[in-house]
């Protein structure tokens, strides 16, 4: 936890893995969807750089995203999760995720499942590889690049997309015992049925189940689903974003409010800027309405509140229930008690 630029609480503890390797200062391990939230911060710093706007439209810097009604949609649009591509529907094969230039070709050609910008739904996986492809027709760099260029030397934030082969022995194992479950006939599946088991589940280790800690997964640049970083690395990102590293004004635009109602793919309310999640009454950043960041599954988050001057960082690798995570709530509430 950063407190106005001072570290106010700095703690680790516990087993980086099974046989109870110590967690250490510089420990990392996979933070999920908290990669969205530092994509979110990327894609900012992006258009502070002038590299594109939020209202430009995706493809007049991506041609071949246009089609199938796509062509309009904005920036701003995409990054709210508007885009419509939650989901593949031509089923990849087992790697696919770890293949930047199949996925990405894969989203551009895609039908989308509703019109885009008329509705929102989480976008679980595809988010990362849609903004990040964003970036790498813009500023030249994917994702992973950018932190070892913008983020790392200038934050000294331990984050990454791709974590280099020497880094793999400081990477926490993630305790997770779900399986996958993969649908074996998806033939007798509604449309909506068929774009929430994609969402999770096209290629099969899309979600990291079986996957999350093995090297390949690990040396991977799945911005949505596979940020590796420490609790430290995440809140110094977010303090740094109320104190200079991305300019006031275009804050202000990146946290204005894109989609907020009934989300198409998790069937539940949520709330989204241009990347960020935005609090909303079941399940906020603390008390104060403008603090914005993401959660991860399990129980990770990263997040500012700009009025306080706090911005925390919280990350772990025992999986824990996600939406409303006892562990980050207890956390939340000892905090702003």
């Amino acid at each position: 936890m950063i407190a106005e630029g001072r570290p106010v609480v700095d703690l680790w503890g516990g087993a980086a893995d099974e046989d109870g390797r110590p967690w250490q200062a510089d420990t990392l391990v996979n933070a999920f969807s908290v990669g969205k939230g530092v994509t979110a911060v990327l894609a900012a710093r992006a258009v502070s750089g002038g590299h594109f706007t939020y209202d430009d439209r995706v493809s007049a810097h991506w041609p071949e995203f246009a089609g199938g009604g796509k062509e309009d949609l904005t920036v701003r649009e995409l990054l709210g999760h508007r885009a419509g591509l939650p989901a593949i529907r031509r089923e990849l094969h087992e790697t696919a995720m770890l293949e930047w230039g199949t996925m990405t070709a894969a989203l551009a050609s895609e039908e989308p499942w509703w019109v885009p910008g008329s509705r929102h739904g989480y976008h679980v996986n595809t988010f990362g590889f849609l903004a990040g492809e964003l970036l790498r027709r813009t500023v030249g760099t994917g994702p992973g690049g950018l932190l070892g260029e913008w983020v790392r030397p200038a934050l000294q934030a331990d984050l990454w997309f791709g974590v280099p082969g020497p880094e793999h022995a400081r990477v926490a194992d993630l305790r997770w015992n779900a399986t996958p479950t993969v649908p074996r006939d998806t033939t007798e599946m509604t449309e909506e049925q068929l774009m929430y088991a994609h969402a999770h589940v096209n290629p099969p280790g899309l979600s990291g189940v079986g996957w999350v800690n093995t090297a390949q997964w690990r040396s991977g640049e799945m911005p949505s689903t596979n940020l590796h970083a420490s609790a430290r690395g995440v809140a110094r990102l977010f303090s740094s974003l109320s104190s200079g590293f991305i300019p006031p004004a275009v804050i202000a635009d990146a946290t204005t409010e894109v989609s907020n109602g009934v989300d198409a793919v998790l069937g539940r309310n949520t709330r989204f800027a241009a990347g960020f999640q935005l609090p909303i009454p079941e399940r906020g950043f603390g008390p104060d309405p403008s603090a914005f960041g993401h959660y991860g599954a399990g129980g990770s988050m990263g997040f500012v509140d700009p009025h306080a001057g706090l911005a925390v960082g919280y990350v772990m690798n025992r999986m824990g229930q996600g939406w409303q995570n006892p562990r980050n709530r207890a956390l939340l509430t000892a905090l702003y008690s």
